[in-house]
């Protein structure tokens, strides 16, 4: 029996030529994450089934911006509407704060009226009752009667530039927002110096003082018996003119005003007048002190 030959067994050849190659085969076949492949599946599923996310949100910012428009539409027509109840409001409170003003003018006038008619029959029955020389007397020192003779003028006014005041300056501590701008105070000093230096009858501006009148200030303006003055200030004083003149400069109050006119720019001028006409004051009503007896008894 003749031998075979022996059976050489030959390797198994890859049904693929790049089946070594699995590993890069797999990546490349599978190159998305299966949550990728997921998320874009759903993706996919929501579009066919809906409406794309990038339109709704236009849409939503479209109805958005309608609404917004719509709000502000409907503001500017109430707007509209209201401004002319508005200024209706507004004229007719102006109407009446210039009624009321009016109103407050005429019942002034009517008050300087009376005070007039009064001081009048005031200064009648002081002569009546106490004789024509000691009337006239009592009418002259209490301001009733209108008086003329000889004596100063006296103007005093606010520094051309008023400027701010301050770093510890005396008249800004005490009170003073402008050192450039003549206060109350000062025109306090101004007449009590005239007084002291020998007036015998005062008027500022036009305004009788008498033993009642007050100095007071209301924000910037300075009243005399609450009756506001303006700048400049005209201070007239019936007396001995030079004498008067040379006691009210060389005295305290005399100096302060100059220290107010050297350091602050304050203006003043003082001259000697031949004849001075006060005006008599609008009233002079007391109605607590009551004239005394000899023995002491009213």
């Amino acid at each position: 029996m003749p031998q075979q030959p022996p059976v050489r067994s030959s390797p198994t050849r890859p049904s693929r030529p790049d089946a070594s190659m699995s590993l890069l085969t797999n990546v490349m076949d599978h190159s998305l994450d299966d949550g990728y492949a997921e998320a874009t599946a759903r993706k996919q599923a929501e579009g066919t089934s809906g409406m794309p996310k990038t339109v709704r949100a236009k849409l939503g910012l479209a109805v958005g911006l309608v609404l917004a428009a719509l709000v502000v539409t409907l503001g500017a027509a109430n707007a509209r509407i209201s401004a002319p109840v508005i200024a209706k409001e507004r004229q007719e409170l102006i109407d009446r704060i210039e009624g009321e003003t009016t109103s407050a003018d005429k019942l002034e006038d009517d008050i300087d009226t009376l005070r007039a008619a009064v001081s009048a029959r005031q200064r009648e029955a002081l002569k009546a009752d106490g004789g024509s020389e000691q009337a006239d007397l009592v009418g002259l020192l209490s301001g009733a009667t209108a008086v003329h003779g000889p004596g100063v003028k006296l103007v005093v006014d606010d520094a051309e530039e008023a400027s701010q005041g301050g770093d510890g300056d005396p008249r800004e501590t005490s009170g003073f927002s402008d050192t450039g701008r003549v206060r109350d105070r000062d025109m306090q000093r101004v007449v009590n110096g005239m007084w002291e230096s020998g007036a015998e009858a005062i008027s500022v501006n036009g305004q009788r003082l008498t033993a009642l009148s007050a100095i007071r200030a209301a924000g910037d303006a300075i009243l005399v018996d609450n009756k506001p003055l303006v700048p400049p200030y005209t201070v007239l004083a019936v007396g001995d003119g030079k004498q008067l003149s040379t006691r009210f400069q060389n005295s305290a109050d005399g100096l302060y005003l100059h220290a107010l006119q050297e350091n602050y720019g304050v203006r003043t001028s003082i001259s000697v007048q031949d004849d001075v006409r006060l005006a008599a004051a609008p009233s002079v009503i007391v109605r607590t002190a009551q004239p005394s007896t000899e023995k002491g008894t009213s």
